[in-house]
Order: C-alpha cells, then sequence, then structure tokens
C-alpha cells in the first residue's frame, strides 16, 4: 500500500500575537505538524517560546519580501529596500529581481542574518527552511486541474510553478532536499475546503505516481510519497498589531484566517488521513 508522509506547515508563525495562538491550537488538535517561523514578525519571540513550550517542529520563513529586514547594515540604504524604507513587497520583490537591481551579496548578507536570528530565538538552526511569498520556490504540480481559482491569481500561481520547476537543477546541485509534492497555493483562504484539500492531494499524487519508474525506483505499492501542506490558520489581525514593520496585511486581518484554522481542525479531514494511510509529520522526520 502507498504511504504518504504529510508535512502540515502552519505559515507566518511570529507575525502576530493571535496568528501564533491560531498556530498553536492547530498543532494541538493534530491539524498542523510543523511551523515556519517569520523571524522579523512583531510576535517572533513569543512564537519562539510557544514552539518550545509545545514541543512544535519549527523551521525557518526566510522574508525578503515583506516588512523590515534584520541585519542592522540592510536597514537603510540598500537594494532590498524601497523608498519607504521596507522589503519591495510580494510583487515589487520580483520586478526587482528581474531588473537585476537587486544586490546579491545583500540578499545572502540578509538570509545569514534571520538565520542567526532563528537560532537565537529557538536555541537551533532550522532543519528546514522556506520562503514568505515563495520567494525560494519549490514544485507545485497540477495547477491547472484547480478549476475554483481566479484567472487573476491563476497567472500569479503559474508564474510559482514555471520558476519552481527552474530552481529544481539549482536546488539539486547543492544537495537541497523538497518533498515530492507541495501544495498550498491553490487551498488559501476562502478557497480552502476539506474537497479542495483532497482534490489537490489526489491529483498531485495520481500525478506523481502515474510517471514511468527509473530502474532504481521501489515497487509502486511500497513507495513513500512526501506531500507538503502549506496553511496560513490563526484568528485575525487587529490593527496596528502585527506584521513584520508595517502593521498586519489584509490577509492577515480577514475571516480567511480563521476559516482555515475551522477546515483544518474539521475531524472530516482527520478521518480521510487516517482512511488514506497518511502519516502526519514534520520535515525533522524525514
Amino acid at each position: 500500500m502507498l504511504q504518504v508522509k504529510l508535512i502540515v506547515t502552519g505559515d507566518d508563525f511570529g507575525y502576530c500575537p493571535r496568528r501564533n495562538q491560531g498556530i498553536v491550537d492547530c498543532f494541538l488538535a493534530g491539524a498542523i505538524s510543523n511551523v515556519s517561523l517569520l523571524v522579523n514578525g512583531s510576535a517572533a519571540t513569543d512564537a519562539a517560546e510557544l514552539a518550545q513550550r509545545y514541543n512544535i517542529p519549527i523551521g525557518l520563513h526566510a522574508n525578503l519580501s515583506e516588512g523590515s529586514p534584520v541585519c542592522e547594515a540592510l536597514k537603510t540604504n540598500s537594494s532590498l529596500l524601497n523608498q519607504d524604507g521596507f522589503f519591495h513587497g510580494k510583487m515589487g520583490f520580483r520586478t526587482a529581481l528581474s531588473k537585476g537591481l537587486l544586490n546579491m551579496s545583500e540578499v545572502r548578507q540578509e538570509l545569514k542574518a534571520q538565520v542567526e536570528l532563528f537560532h537565537e530565538l529557538t536555541g537551533h538552526l532550522p532543519p528546514h527552511m522556506d520562503g514568505h511569498q515563495h520567494i525560494h520556490v519549490l514544485p507545485e504540480p497540477g495547477l491547472h486541474k484547480c478549476d475554483w481559482i481566479s484567472p487573476s491569481l491563476m497567472e500569479f500561481y503559474l508564474g510559482v510553478e514555471e520558476d519552481s520547476f527552474n530552481t529544481v537543477d539549482v536546488f539539486t546541485s547543492h544537495g537541497i532536499r523538497w518533498p515530492d509534492i507541495y501544495i498550498g497555493l491553490t487551498t488559501m483562504g476562502k478557497n480552502m475546503s476539506v474537497n479542495n484539500i483532497w482534490s489537490a492531494i489526489d491529483s498531485a499524487i495520481t500525478e506523481i505516481t502515474s510517471k514511468a519508474p527509473s530502474p532504481t525506483d521501489p515497487p509502486p505499492q511500497s513507495r513513500t510519497v512526501t506531500i507538503e501542506l502549506m496553511v496560513h490558520p490563526g484568528y485575525p489581525s487587529v490593527p496596528p498589531i502585527g506584521g513584520c514593520g508595517e502593521g498586519p496585511d489584509d490577509f492577515s486581518q480577514s475571516w480567511e484566517r480563521l476559516h482555515e484554522l475551522q477546515t483544518l481542525i474539521n475531524p472530516e479531514l482527520q478521518s480521510h488521513y487516517k482512511t488514506r494511510n497518511i502519516q502526519l509529520c514534520s520535515f525533522k522526520d524525514l
């Protein structure tokens, strides 16, 4: 029987106290198994303490697109900042990168500072890293099958998918590992439902298991497939508290965060995992 290991990652841990509480509630309910910490989030210290208190597996949510850098030398007069002194934003970062306007040595400097701050907050190096607003880029198969996504969002998502496949060789050459399947763009916020999560998981599993195996692959029935489901549960932020230096964004203040939390703790979803031989785990368990 095909075994599926599912990492359900609570994203943006440290963004605000209400986000932190929602993520902890999900973890204690067995609905998520892993978290990613925004070290420049306004509640990052609180998040790190909660992770230690409840033994929550935690990694780094590298951030180059929202708020302020943590590296003191880059807080002024840096290519990573816009005219207001903050990161360029989700789309602004991509535009600056495509135009060659970002100093790559400053990118490395800021990421190094975020790893160091993560170590300072948690007492250990991150067992996994991912990117806020997909700056890291991981594979995202099967987007064309998600007919509930609006055309404008689909255009952005397909761009992320294209960037993802273009990074595979780079990641491989550096010995970086990633899950077989990554899900999360098509099940965010209002688009999250038990049915949509299962549709995304089933489509992705079908796609990956239907590929012609290489001679060294194990028999399909004995394979283990790893999936990461990125989620954003939480209780809506209440301004001015929250964010990464600019206050909480609209998505963080919306009802959609609570909707994700309520969907993830739905007993029907938990029952599906057991029925389909899906084991929740964290990156450190792989």
